[in-house]
């Protein structure tokens, strides 16, 4: 009997915190982009090769969660940009408390870019609003092309759509015009990028489009200095 007033409480005031981080990533130019996929989809691999190719003094920072493990957290470390693991110990995805209270020894004006690696899951996640920019949700070709249809709001939420392990394609019975238009079944207009970690295909495209967000989410001031 109180399960929807309940759900909806907690909603209304992740959504209030959610705002406030919103609010202060706008005032630093930070962009901060949420990433979501099933467990496994490769959303570490693609955090690895991101960090691998950015700038040494580039002002990145990485958040990432997971039901239990700092396993993710202990791969990304390597890059030498600031990592913290969220352990959620069982719930199925990261709230906007969760991300204030790990961002609480950070200094925002010292970032350009906040990537959160959100926990494996294609539900939950997309319920809570995390002050992001924007959602990138990430499909391997190990899954099915109708995952856009079977869980539409993740990709209806989602600016960016990556298509991931695209190297395994020749062994798997993966439709990738079947996907896409899945994809924009749900969400006209999608972006689509498609990678493979494992050969670097897909990965410029990825770095152009997250330049472009970088660039769109900078202050005025720094965008006439640059």
């Amino acid at each position: 009997m109180q399960r929807v007033p309940l759900e909806r409480k907690v909603l209304s005031e992740n959504d209030r915190v959610a705002a406030e981080l919103r609010a202060r990533f706008q005032e630093h130019g930070v962009l901060c982009l949420n990433i979501i996929s099933s467990p496994g989809s490769g959303k570490t691999s693609l955090l690895e090769r991101t960090l691998e190719t950015l700038p040494k003094h580039d002002r990145v920072a990485v958040l990432t969660g997971d039901i239990q493990t700092e396993n993710d957290a202990n791969r990304l470390k390597r890059f030498h940009f600031p990592v913290k693991q969220i352990t959620t110990g069982g719930t199925c995805h990261l709230d906007a408390r969760m991300i204030e209270r790990h961002l609480a020894d950070w200094k925002l004006e010292d970032l350009d870019l906040l990537l959160i690696e959100n926990v494996g899951n294609l539900v939950c996640p997309s319920s809570y609003d995390l002050g992001e920019a924007a959602k990138v949700v990430v499909l391997s070709v190990t899954e099915g092309e109708d995952k856009p249809l079977k869980y539409p709001s993740i990709f209806f939420k989602s600016d960016l759509l990556i298509l991931s392990k695209i190297d395994l394609l020749p062994y798997v019975p993966f439709d990738m015009e079947a996907a896409a238009e899945n994809a924009r079944k749900v969400h006209p207009g999608m972006e689509i990028v498609k990678v493979s970690c494992l050969t670097g295909s897909g990965l410029h495209e990825w770095m152009m489009w997250l330049e472009q967000q970088r660039r769109a989410h900078k202050p005025l001031a720094q965008t006439i200095v640059g």
